[in-house]
């Protein structure tokens, strides 16, 4: 389970770099598409403080 939810969250990490750099090159829409490399990276840091919670296992 931690294997997956990590590949997922690099997955979403890569993903909304890839975005935030993409928007500036675009004529049309940049903002939301910036915004949203933001929310897929806030996401990706997310899944790993909040759903996998503690390493110790408590």
């Amino acid at each position: 389970m931690n294997v997956v939810a990590f590949l997922i969250s690099l997955g979403l990490f890569v993903f909304g770099m890839w975005l935030m750099g993409t928007a500036p090159e675009l004529t049309e829409f940049q903002a939301p598409i910036f915004f949203g490399g933001i929310m897929s990276v806030a996401l990706s840091l997310g899944i790993p403080f909040h759903v996998l919670g503690r390493s110790d296992g408590v």
